[in-house]
């Protein structure tokens, strides 16, 4: 096999990521050759008469066929930045995507000490992103993350321990809160959310090879909004907050539903697109007699 350059590879990837239907193909062209040579970006642009060897080539076709099927750029890499971490991501877990950033940002907002020692909980845990990006930010918080799913669980331990956070991050499994005692300053949660109906109708990245367990939220996309209200109560410490993750539309009947089972609704948060991608939640005022 003749060495090709890194200008034709990266013209000839572009071309079949395009034909593909993959948005941004020369963009993802790049990435990928960044992943296969193990360059930076600046390095494939800066390079273009740069040859790269059979090895690279076959490794880049492997890559490329994945992409090309519509696998996530995250599975094909086998990582996803999310708060400006770097986290494994697997098909056993839903991708880490900038819109549950507004959680974290939310949680900066209302919790202005970051030196406080704050206990977190994150229901639904997958990647361990939410919890190990709080973490990140509050040097002396801890927590725990919990999943349904083994596999997720053992893909967010080793995110915690590749950031350097497993000191601080206790992954369980369970069902919601099943065996968990004690309460919490924080609790964030990205629940499943998407109506069952809608879920073929998602884009092939997420439709084909994301976890349904992690997306389907039953006939209206609300019913383990429903199983989380009253986890919540238990949870949260009377002062504390609690974030929850919403699909666009939904900041209405899921407000309804936590307002049934006790909670006052302190914020809501758009995502960069204008969607309210967030509820901040805490304890109804306990009601006295005059």
């Amino acid at each position: 096999m003749s060495m090709v350059t890194i200008s034709t590879a990266l013209t000839d990837a572009a071309r079949r990521l395009d034909a593909g239907g993959i948005e941004n193909s020369r963009g993802e062209a790049r990435l990928l050759l960044s992943h296969v040579l193990g360059f930076g970006a600046e390095k494939v642009i800066g390079h273009p008469e740069f040859e790269i060897d059979d090895a690279g080539m076959i490794e880049l076709e492997s890559a490329l066929s994945r992409r090309v099927r519509r696998e996530p750029m995250s599975h094909v890499l086998g990582k996803r930045e999310f708060w400006s971490l770097n986290f494994r991501v697997t098909p056993d877990t839903l991708d880490p995507r900038p819109d549950s950033e507004t959680l974290v940002e939310a949680v900066l907002k209302h919790v202005v000490d970051r030196g406080r020692r704050l206990r977190v909980l994150d229901l639904g845990t997958g990647t361990g992103c939410l919890l190990l990006a709080i973490l990140s930010e509050f040097p002396n918080a801890s927590g725990v993350g919990m999943d349904i799913s083994q596999a997720a669980l053992d893909v967010a331990k080793e995110n915690s321990e590749t950031l350097g956070l497993d000191k601080r991050a206790e992954f369980l499994r369970a069902e919601w809160d099943t065996g968990l005692a004690g309460e919490f300053d924080i609790v964030v949660s990205n629940p499943p959310y998407i109506p069952t109906r809608e879920l073929n109708l998602l884009e092939p990245e997420v439709a084909l090879f994301e976890p349904r367990l992690a997306l389907d939220g039953g006939i209206d996309g609300l019913a383990e909004y429903r199983a989380l209200g009253p986890v919540l109560v238990r949870r949260l410490r009377s002062q504390g907050i609690a974030l929850i993750e919403l699909g666009a539309g939904q900041s209405g009947p899921v407000g309804q539903i936590m307002t049934r089972v006790g909670l006052d609704i302190l914020d809501q948060r758009h995502d960069l697109g204008g969607v309210a991608r967030c509820l901040v939640l805490r304890h109804a005022p306990a009601l006295t007699n005059c």
